[in-house]
């Protein structure tokens, strides 16, 4: 008798809601006190996100920052009302680790009450700024608990010079002594002992799309685990500002590839089931 087949794993497609200006790697070059003045793209490229979603009938998780969500109404409207579940990303993009607790509950707070205003629904999600949880500020998810997430999305288990928590459990998990709070690691590929980044970012447009797919595949195929996937909407511009006076790497790392971004984002949706977090990690039914 033939085997019936598994039933295919949906993952988690999500947008770190972002403009060129705001990523870490910037920080020292591109002050927070520029920001008002410097040239934003993001809300066109959000629009064609959303096109390229409508069209393969996708819905996911925008991790939006307050910043932007506060300059860009309509930009938010138009993402709950596709469907899409509306995040924090925190107000001003400020890593966690770079502020003390106090200032931590008063960004999430204050970014969670604005998206709820804006968005007209909970926000129940938060990533943290270029994944900025781990060993050393724990206290972080407490402190989401008690500001009313229910989950978080905000420690990579992999080893990066700029983040990581190579230990971390590699699916979600609840954080001991922190109830109701559930943490949803950003997807890895465990071979030889060591975890390889599977979920997006700089990595999906510096290695081949096949790499990508095959990661993934091993996410839902060995672990039977969904995946999540993140990308930025300023990964889809390659018109964007270049920036003057960043080292070597960090150009590497930003502009690599930008132009292939859309396309490979394209034949992802295609070759994977994608939905929100909440409806996967929350309600999954």
């Amino acid at each position: 008798m033939k085997q019936a087949e598994q039933p295919q794993i949906r993952n988690a497609m999500t947008v770190d809601v972002e403009d060129y200006f705001q990523v870490s790697a910037f920080a020292s070059t591109i002050s927070r006190d520029s920001w008002p003045s410097q040239s934003c793209r993001v809300e066109r490229n959000i629009d064609r996100i959303l096109a390229i979603f409508d069209e393969r009938n996708i819905k996911a998780t925008f991790f939006t920052l307050g910043w932007i969500a506060e300059r860009y109404p309509f930009m938010v409207a138009r993402i709950v009302d596709n469907g899409h579940e509306l995040a924090s990303h925190g107000y001003a993009h400020l890593r966690v680790s770079d502020q003390q607790p106090g200032e931590f509950a008063d960004d999430i707070t204050r970014s969670k009450a604005m998206l709820e205003d804006i968005g007209g629904q909970p926000v129940l999600g938060y990533r943290a700024p270029s994944f900025s949880i781990g060993n050393a500020n724990l206290w972080a998810l407490e402190q989401l608990s008690k500001a009313g997430y229910r989950y978080s999305s905000s420690i990579y288990p992999i080893r990066h010079d700029h983040y990581g928590m190579p230990d971390a459990p590699r699916f979600a998990f609840y954080p001991n002594g922190i109830g109701g709070l559930l943490e949803c690691p950003i997807s890895t590929v465990r071979i030889r002992k060591k975890n390889y980044p599977a979920g997006g970012g700089g990595f999906f447009r510096f290695f081949p799309y096949t790499m990508s797919r095959w990661l993934l595949r091993r996410v839902n195929e060995r672990d039977r685990q969904p995946a999540i996937f993140y990308f930025h909407p300023w990964e889809l511009d390659p018109g964007q500002p270049r920036q003057t006076g960043i080292g070597m790497k960090t150009r590497f790392r930003h502009y690599i590839n930008l132009h292939r971004t859309e396309t490979r984002i394209k034949a992802l949706a295609g070759d994977f089931q994608w939905d929100r977090m909440d409806r996967i990690f929350l309600d999954p039914k």
